[in-house]
């Protein structure tokens, strides 16, 4: 499992602020000697701060003088803002250009808001270092929404099913696109995603937890067999922080991918754990989605009635049919 450490994290939150810092004050080195100009105007504005910083502090004149003055000052200010941001863009520099690009604006890469809770970005950055989950980004490139080509399913109808393969997934996607349009409500959707192999599961999946990493949310994907093995080396190995993280992510991640379940050894630990998860989740509100190449049957056969009661009575089942599509391709 890959893990991450906080120490290493806040590490590379360093070296991301010096880095912005450094090129903010390259920047600045450039635009002063290209137009000196913008150097005079703000040793101006510097000056007029300290000025006001005097006043502030000077308790020996009457407080209207004061108030006056420090409204003055601002005014001046002001109006030397305005004039370096005329100066640039008349010289074809945005005036962005002499401002901190941090990577996240949030928290001004320092992980952390004022409020002093963990940024969204610290939070994924955590997900990423401990699932790995910074090996799907080329995947997600290539397999989102945007991407996804109804047209690829057959339009015609397949042996013993109402429908054609098309229509099927024509009403499949319409559920995965409002999944994430809905996603931030209290409505308790979760997924499931069933069907033979190579008809579009793991592809959705990808795209819902695209759309949504796109969002802010902290989405944890992993298969049925590497989860219980994060929560087999938690219980019975390692207690360290790390490992309490990479346990806690299961259940406290806004949403969940659960792929291949049913690939996970299956014993009495993985019956219980498995259960945990999915109910620990639905009493939270936190939304999970599941995909699976067995059927419900084949579920049952496999899980306790626990387990299986919360999958059926607590997901929106998306049977997935029709001939497998990249047998299709590869004969194409």
């Amino acid at each position: 499992m890959a893990e991450y450490k906080t120490k290493e994290i806040l590490k590379e939150y360093e070296r991301s602020r010096e880095q912005a810092q450094k090129d903010y004050k390259e920047r600045i080195d450039y635009i002063n000697k290209s137009i000196p100009e913008i150097k005079e105007i703000d040793n101006k504005i510097r000056t007029l701060g300290l000025e006001m910083t005097k006043l502030v502090l000077d308790d020996t004149k009457d407080s209207n003088y004061i108030d006056l003055e420090i409204d003055r000052i601002k005014a001046e200010i002001e109006a030397l803002k305005q004039q370096k941001a005329f100066i640039l863009t008349e010289n074809n520099f945005p005036l962005s250009f002499l401002k901190i690009h941090y990577q996240c604006d949030k928290c001004s890469d320092t992980g952390f808001l004022t409020t002093g809770k963990k940024c969204t970005c610290f939070k994924q950055k955590i997900i990423d270092s401990a699932y790995g989950i910074s090996n799907l980004k080329d995947i997600l490139r290539k397999e989102n929404f945007s991407k996804f080509d109804i047209n690829i399913f057959s339009d015609k109808e397949y042996e013993g099913e109402e429908s054609s393969p098309k229509e099927n997934m024509q009403k499949i996607l319409a559920t995965c696109e409002d999944f994430v349009e809905n996603f931030n409500e209290d409505n308790g959707d979760n997924l499931l995603l069933f069907g033979p192999t190579g008809l579009g599961k793991t592809f959705l999946c990808n795209s819902m937890a695209k759309a949504l990493l796109d969002k802010g949310y902290l989405v944890v994907y992993q298969t049925a067999f590497k989860i219980i093995d994060i929560l087999a080396n938690y219980k019975f190995h390692d207690r360290t922080s790390n490992s309490e993280e990479a346990y806690n992510l299961l259940f406290q991640s806004d949403l969940l991918i659960i792929d291949d379940l049913g690939t996970e050894l299956n014993n009495t630990f993985a019956n219980i754990e498995i259960f945990n998860i999915l109910n620990n989740r639905l009493i939270n509100g936190k939304k999970t989605i599941i995909s699976t190449n067995l059927t419900p049957l084949q579920l049952k056969d496999i899980y306790s009635d626990r387990v299986t009661s919360r999958l059926f009575g607590n997901y929106k089942q998306q049977k997935f049919f029709g001939p497998d599509l990249r047998w299709e391709r590869q004969r194409g």
